[in-house]
């Protein structure tokens, strides 16, 4: 019987890499797309490409989806459970003051995946961009108004 892990098993084993590129994605409570609503996603987007919301990391690349949020973030120094806690945390209150929402945006969990030294990191960006268009949301890249890479 397949049973569903706690969060606190997710994290289990879970470490911080100073240096490293991680792959995170989080996803919105029970996959609501709530994105759909534009002002929304525009309000997390503002939050994803400040960069007083990355502190002790930097955030490469980001896309917005209707039910998550992909990032490309490297990490400095800390914790990235922390530094992934503080963007939601953040595009929540955004969120709120567009439009009073109150009950849960994110999923209290997240995932990650740490790219290697050999990975390419550009690579990698170019396929988080690109959600958008393999989900169907849009023909190109540009055609897609909620993502962002530093090498533009």
């Amino acid at each position: 019987m397949f049973s569903r892990p706690h969060s606190r098993d997710l994290r289990r084993g879970r470490a911080s890499e100073p240096g490293r590129v991680y792959f995170v994605t989080t996803t919105t409570w029970n996959r609501a797309p709530l994105f759909r609503d534009h002002g929304y996603a525009r309000a997390v987007a503002r939050v994803a490409h400040l960069p007083a919301t990355w502190t002790g990391a930097a955030c490469l690349a980001w896309v917005v989806m209707p039910d998550h949020w992909h990032g490309l973030v490297e990490l400095h120094d800390g914790d990235l459970s922390k530094v992934v806690g503080r963007f939601k945390s953040l595009a929540t209150k955004a969120m709120k003051k567009h439009r009073g929402r109150d009950y849960p945006v994110w999923q209290k969990t997240f995932h990650d995946a740490g790219l290697r030294e050999d990975d390419d990191v550009k690579a990698a960006a170019r396929y988080l961009v690109a959600n958008p268009v393999r989900a169907g949301l849009a023909q190109n890249v540009g055609d897609y108004p909620y993502w962002n890479a530093v090498w533009l």
